[in-house]
């Protein structure tokens, strides 16, 4: 589960960043079935194995950060046995599998006031965070208009907008992202998750940083919606991850050279608010 789940995070079959934490979390939970002789090597393995999964998308900061604390409860925890390193190894996950659960709950249910009943408003990429936000507005009976952004190469957008299609009280538009600009003065505000916020800077999926700076050029609003756990300090160090050139061009490349950057940079003062589990906090 563990090879899996690290060849899953690489080909970012997952999109949302809680989904990949918490995936990358319970894969762990292959060692506790692993035969082990002694609790160093137990604990050896799970550092290993935990290092693989970082690595497999350090730009992650939830899936780094949960990592590093599921090994730090266990190598803290002073294991006599392989035994009762196994139950602590399990306890730490399904802590940090709620954690992320709730939090990710608690950012939907504060961002929810501000989905508007009968707001147009405008959201980039696969939030699962944003869309939660979204059905629990609806169930409290907001009507909403969404343009969604079908965010190049990897049209994640398109996988936003089979959910939200599936919503009765919401109208779902899919567009192109070069067509932001043409329909951002009908919205009344833009949604976004967020990757990661370091050093006074968004991380999040290219096309975040254009949308932005168009939404700001209009007067529309922009609010990233995120766990807590993604606002991280100076010990993270965020690393972009620079994807194939077959997800934006099929035939071989002759001549010229693509980049495809899987995300990119927004200064945090160009947006209007960030919502997170523990509050919002406005700029």
């Amino acid at each position: 589960m563990i090879d899996e789940t690290v060849e899953e995070i690489q080909e970012m079959q997952t999109h949302s960043s809680s989904t990949v934490a918490v995936k990358a979390a319970r894969a762990l939970s292959d060692l506790v079935d692993r035969d082990f002789e002694t609790v160093e090597e137990f604990e050896r393995a799970l550092d290993h194995n935990s290092s693989v999964l970082r690595r497999a998308n350090p730009s992650h900061a939830s899936l780094v950060t949960t990592q590093r604390a599921i090994v730090a409860m266990v190598t803290e925890a002073d294991n006599e046995t392989v035994e009762q390193a196994k139950e602590n190894t399990q306890e730490a996950i399904d802590s940090v599998v709620e954690q992320v659960m709730t939090a990710k709950r608690r950012a939907a249910e504060n961002a929810a006031p501000l989905f508007e009943d009968g707001m147009t408003l405008m959201t980039h990429d696969y939030s699962s965070t944003v869309l939660e936000a979204v059905e629990t507005a609806v169930a409290d009976g907001a009507y909403l208009d969404v343009y969604v952004m079908e965010a190049r190469p990897r049209y994640l957008g398109r996988k936003t907008a089979r959910v939200l299609g599936e919503i009765d009280q919401v109208d779902a538009t899919l567009i192109v992202d070069s067509a932001a600009g043409h329909y951002l003065p009908e919205c009344d505000r833009v949604f976004t998750g967020m990757d990661c916020i370091v050093d006074e800077t968004l991380y999040n999926r290219v096309g975040t940083f254009p949308l932005t700076v168009t939404a700001n050029e209009v007067d529309v609003p922009v609010t990233a919606v995120g766990s807590s756990a993604k606002i991280v300090g100076e010990a993270f160090r965020f690393e972009n991850d620079f994807r194939s050139p077959s997800e934006v061009i099929r035939e071989p490349a002759e001549g010229f050279a693509v980049c495809n950057p899987a995300y990119d940079a927004t200064p945090t003062e160009l947006l209007d608010s960030v919502v997170t589990d523990e509050g919002t906090w406005e700029y």
